[in-house]
């Protein structure tokens, strides 16, 4: 009897370890499949249509301050972290050499209106002695004709008759001399005002150009932003291209994605993005568009490209940039820096249109107008000098104007 319940006993208790270790592994199942389930029910409404990475990274243009001109350093007007405003100036060259060869141009200009005056009053001056002598053939001819009629007569000498001969042949030449002096001095204005000569014009070009280079001794700043690298010192000799500072403007930022070549087929432009950086956190999300696609790997544009034809080659996932523009109000209100890290997630639910579309335009546009006021300066300081050379009729007529 006793022997009978003792091996009942671990009978009993295997049994029962035995369905409790069913249970669990049908437990284990169960949610195995639970998960399975709900991973493909979420691969299939979201992760399907969703491309991601943190291969990104802040991109944006880097505006370098440069001289048209060689010259010396006189004064530096902005640091590095400082924001300038566009037109601020921002180094200043020394302008003594320039002002003195604005100075002489001025002076030629100058003088040559005053000079193409002479001309054109000497031109008139040949339009009258084109007339006299004109005048004198008519006297002449008229003197020969009366002699010619008296000739018959006898009422005068032969002498006489060629001498009224000798004198129309003598008018005649005076005028043809005339005549070729007139069209000698009229070339050279035929055509033209005092104001559009080619002569003043040459020499307003020169005042032109001389006004532009003192103008260049100041570098403005092309647009607003935050000065980065400067490399100029005071009393240093600058030649022109010479990198002397940079901008940045941080309001013009975009996101480069380096997305696996794997991940690019459904991505298109205008897609919508989401991307967090890590200076904020997940707590700021920022919203972004696909714009466009590089043209090519980043391995393709190195500086020693890769040579896979040599042989020795081991296949790597490529990468290509993806450009993404920000919501200009998420950075205003979180600014962000060229270089920071960013998670970007595409949204691919829209998959319509063409991976590389040849359209242009979403294309952006950089302009800037901070150098215009040198050229309108110019041509008002030129259209000055002209206007106080000129005779005083024509003064008069400009200043009226």
């Amino acid at each position: 009897m006793n022997t009978e319940t003792q091996d009942t006993a671990p009978a009993n208790a295997n049994g029962q370890s035995n369905r409790k270790r069913n249970r669990m592994l049908l437990l284990v199942s169960l949610a195995i499949l639970v998960i399975a389930i709900g991973y493909g029910v979420y691969w299939g409404t979201v992760l399907r249509w969703r491309e991601t990475t943190d291969d990104a990274y802040v991109n944006g243009n880097i505006v370098q301050i440069t001289p048209q001109i060689a010259g010396t350093v006189v004064g530096i007007h902005a640091d590095d972290t400082q924001y300038v405003t566009a037109g601020q100036t921002l180094v200043r060259l020394d302008p003594a050499d320039a002002k003195v060869a604005l100075e002489e141009a001025e002076a030629h200009l100058a003088q040559t209106v005053r000079s193409v005056r002479g001309e054109f009053a000497t031109t008139a001056q040949l339009a009258a002695a084109q007339g006299i002598r004109q005048t004198d053939l008519d006297t002449a001819e008229k003197d020969l004709a009366r002699r010619e009629r008296l000739a018959g007569s006898g009422a005068i000498s032969g002498e006489e008759l060629q001498h009224a001969r000798e004198a129309v042949s003598a008018a005649k030449s005076g005028l043809l001399a005339a005549q070729q002096q007139f069209a000698a001095g009229h070339a050279r204005i035929d055509g033209t005002q005092i104001e559009n000569h080619p002569e003043v014009q040459a020499a307003a070009s020169a005042v032109h150009n001389a006004f532009l280079t003192v103008a260049r001794t100041q570098l403005p700043a092309p647009v607003a932003g935050y000065v980065a690298h400067r490399n100029v010192q005071l009393g240093q000799r600058v030649a022109p291209g010479t990198v002397l500072m940079a901008v940045v403007p941080l309001n013009q930022v975009w996101v480069d994605a380096n997305f696996k070549e794997l991940q690019l087929s459904n991505i298109r432009m205008g897609q919508p993005v989401t991307l967090t950086a890590d200076l904020y956190g997940g707590s700021v999300d920022y919203h972004g568009t696909v714009v466009g696609f590089s043209a090519g790997t980043g391995a393709s544009f190195a500086l020693l490209p890769a040579q896979n034809a040599t042989g020795n080659w081991i296949k790597v996932v490529q990468r290509l940039p993806v450009r993404i523009v920000l919501d200009p109000k998420d950075l205003a209100a979180h600014p962000l820096q060229i270089g920071l890290s960013m998670r970007v997630k595409v949204a691919t639910t829209d998959r319509n249109g063409a991976r590389l579309p040849q359209t242009s335009d979403n294309a952006p546009s950089y302009v800037t107008d901070v150098f215009d006021d040198a050229d309108r300066q110019a041509d008002a300081r030129v259209e000055a000098i002209i206007a106080a050379n000129l005779p005083p009729a024509a003064h008069d007529k400009v200043a009226r104007q």
